[in-house]
């Protein structure tokens, strides 16, 4: 076998060689580098943005300390919730928002507004699904946050548009969460004077039901909660 001195390469090159050969070792032992968290968009109007509440007493705040409680370093969490916001004013305000990440979720709560304002059902789901376009367009993935009007509104309207909700869901495979306020808006001590918008230990509820459709979606079962 022929050595290297005779193929007339020097100790320099010698070294150089063993060098880029302990450097190819290395790498393929394996790479260390962190993983680079997931980032996950709430956009939504005041029932996600604390509405009259300090920012950390909201459900939001809540979602991003307990996942930096029992994931570290996997997720990472911006709030781009609006109170008052639409779905049309979301659609126009959407763009520049994902501008600002590159985002793998976005947990979508929109259409409560619409709602309220009585605007067209064909016009509030197209509205939703074009949101819902946009956001697989950008790359990420969809979690559709669903609403429920007071009854007072009539079922003429309200029930079409609760099942609006899981209709979008299941024509685009979308995980939802049929109503944000499940357990909470019937509760009086769970919600402000009006009656609409949950207060901080109603909050703490919301955040329970939003746990309850992300976690099996994150891989964050009860194992993985205990052994962190």
């Amino acid at each position: 076998m022929r050595s290297w001195g005779k193929l007339g390469f020097g100790w320099p090159a010698r070294i150089a060689g063993l060098l880029l050969l302990c450097f190819w070792f290395g790498a393929s032992i394996g790479d260390d580098t962190p993983a680079v968290p997931a980032q996950v968009l709430v956009f939504g109007d005041s029932l996600s943005a604390a509405y009259q509440l300090p920012t950390e007493a909201g459900w939001v705040a809540g979602l991003r300390e307990r996942l930096a409680e029992r994931a570290p370093d996997r997720f990472e969490v911006t709030n781009a919730s609006v109170s008052g916001e639409t779905t049309s004013g979301g659609l126009s305000r959407l763009p520049e928002v994902l501008e600002t990440g590159d985002y793998d979720w976005v947990l979508l709560e929109l259409g409560a507004n619409d709602g309220l304002r009585g605007l067209p059902l064909t016009r509030i789901e197209a509205n939703l699904q074009s949101l819902i376009d946009r956001v697989e367009d950008h790359g990420a993935r969809v979690v559709l946050l669903g609403i429920m009007l007071p009854t007072n509104y009539g079922p003429a309207y309200a029930e079409p548009f609760a099942a609006m909700y899981e209709r979008l869901a299941e024509t685009n495979g979308l995980p939802v969460l049929p109503f944000l306020l499940d357990g909470v808006a019937s509760e009086r001590e769970l919600m402000m004077d009006d009656g609409i918008h949950p207060n901080a230990e109603g909050q703490e509820r919301v955040l329970e039901n939003v746990w309850g459709v992300v976690a099996p979606l994150w891989e964050l079962d009860e194992c993985s909660v205990q052994s962190n």
